[in-house]
């Protein structure tokens, strides 16, 4: 069962289910293996009623996080609740304090969702340990608040690098295919061979 009013991306193999939601329009995803029907959610944001229908409808299994900042994990209590394992990185964990998780993300873990391989990507920079989810054999890669359209996500935070963030989207990220779909935590996709010219520029000005 899809929800076509959310339905953002799709092929043969998978489907990409986009909501914002909370006070900073946070992205919350769901992909699903249109294979199985089985599901998990990227970053259990905010709004936990909605997230909660959505899974219902979509297939859900589990939940992973893309770090630990306050507006990304509202909804973890709820989803935990409910039955949903959440995953998020050792380093970003502490962050999440009394809300809690279940299990950890580690670097170049695959993770099966139906037929669906999600490879993560530990991503330093905006936290110590930010991640990003590729879905192996298509062209997604969602990139939490590492990368957006127009440059790297924010390091003024506790935790926060800018150095680190560049050489993790140098080294990590821009060794994708330029056409792959970059999908942010906020705001819009943006794709590899759009961002990657401008990497310079991002360092010359420090932001």
């Amino acid at each position: 069962m899809t929800d076509g009013a959310l339905l953002h991306w799709q092929d043969s193999a998978v489907e990409v289910h986009r909501l914002v939601v909370g006070p900073y329009d946070n992205n919350v995803f769901v992909v699903r293996c249109r294979r199985t029907g089985d599901a998990v959610l990227i970053d259990a944001a905010n709004e936990h009623e909605k997230l909660l229908a959505l899974c219902t409808r979509l297939g859900v299994r589990r939940v992973l996080e893309t770090h630990g900042h306050h507006d990304h994990i509202q909804a973890v209590p709820a989803m935990r609740d409910a039955g949903y394992v959440v995953a998020v990185t050792e380093l970003d964990a502490p962050m999440l304090g009394d809300l809690g998780y279940d299990a950890f993300l580690a670097h170049d873990e695959v993770i099966e969702v139906g037929r669906l391989r999600i490879r993560s990507i530990h991503n330093p920079g905006h936290t110590p340990g930010s991640m990003s989810f590729a879905v192996v054999d298509t062209p997604l890669l969602f990139s939490g608040d590492t990368l957006f359209p127009g440059g790297p996500g924010a390091t003024k935070f506790p935790g926060g690098s800018f150095e680190t963030i560049i050489d993790s989207i140098d080294n990590l990220l821009f060794v994708f295919p330029e056409s792959t779909i970059v999908l942010p935590g906020h705001g819009l996709d943006t794709t590899i061979g759009t961002e990657r010219p401008h990497l310079q520029e991002w360092v010359d000005r420090g932001w």
